[in-house]
């Protein structure tokens, strides 16, 4: 491609491929693993539970506020990495955060199309999950197993938080700027960032790497369209929220679509 050698698509491939490795990479590759593993099982995947946010030290509280801190933090490693990665080498002319829209330069913008979307798939995605569930091809999964605490809510919200960061800036506002770096076909990366969220939601199911992948797929017209990464960790925060305080609703919801 112009303006880009081979060396340096090169150097940018493997930079990827490293990020990816270190942090959602990996994550799908051990999720491939959890799915074998409960496929493998004598028990139905709809019959089975995939419980997340789990306490540690149900306990003792304080400690396990350290370890819900450090499970906050660590996460974000990556991040704070492909951000350094993309200030230090080929830097985008306009700064790292600004060119993928990772700032609060436009919070009115932003806001309407975090709100919006979060609007437009999240009851979606619940019936997604739940008809997922009834027909076999997913687990239930039990969002929130916090022990209860003064600190179980704001941990939630700020998990819900750091997984929107940490899914949004990698998989699509890093991934996209340094695919287009490459000189690279644009809906290459938009389908793969798409398979690699699917995959690493498979721990919990079919279901999970079905929904996540579309959501992935629609998240990268967005951006490509917005060019800006903030309202994707608007409404990947939301939706993380009120899944996560909601999860004591849910075995409401599945006894009254299985009744």
């Amino acid at each position: 491609m112009e303006g880009v050698t081979v060396t340096a698509r090169g150097r940018l491939w493997l930079e990827m491929t490293i990020v990816l490795l270190l942090s959602l990479g990996k994550s799908a590759v051990y999720a491939v693993l959890s799915i074998v593993e409960k496929l493998t099982r004598e028990v139905p995947l709809n019959q089975q539970t995939t419980a997340i946010n789990t306490s540690t030290t149900p306990d003792r509280p304080w400690l396990d506020l350290a370890y819900q801190v450090a499970g906050l933090v660590f996460p974000l490693i990556p991040v704070v990495l492909a951000l350094y990665l993309l200030d230090v080498y080929r830097r985008p002319e306009e700064g790292p955060f600004r060119a993928m829209g990772f700032d609060l330069r436009r919070p009115g913008h932003d806001s309407r199309w975090g709100f919006g979307v979060f609007a437009a798939i999240g009851a979606a995605g619940l019936v997604f999950y739940l008809v997922a569930v009834q027909i076999g091809i997913n687990t239930q999964v039990s969002p929130a197993n916090l022990a209860a605490a003064w600190w179980t809510v704001p941990v939630l919200v700020l998990r819900a938080i750091m997984n929107g960061i940490l899914e949004e800036v990698l998989m699509v506002g890093y991934l996209f700027t340094r695919w287009a770096q490459t000189g690279g076909r644009m809906w290459v990366i938009l389908v793969v960032s798409a398979f690699i969220r699917g995959g690493y939601h498979l721990y919990q199911g079919f279901g999970g790497f079905i929904g996540n992948l579309v959501m992935g797929l629609a998240f990268g017209l967005i951006y490509l369209r917005t060019r800006r990464v903030m309202p994707l960790v608007i409404t990947h925060s939301l939706l993380d929220i009120v899944a996560f305080l909601g999860a004591p609703l849910l075995p409401f919801l599945m006894a009254w679509i299985g009744g």
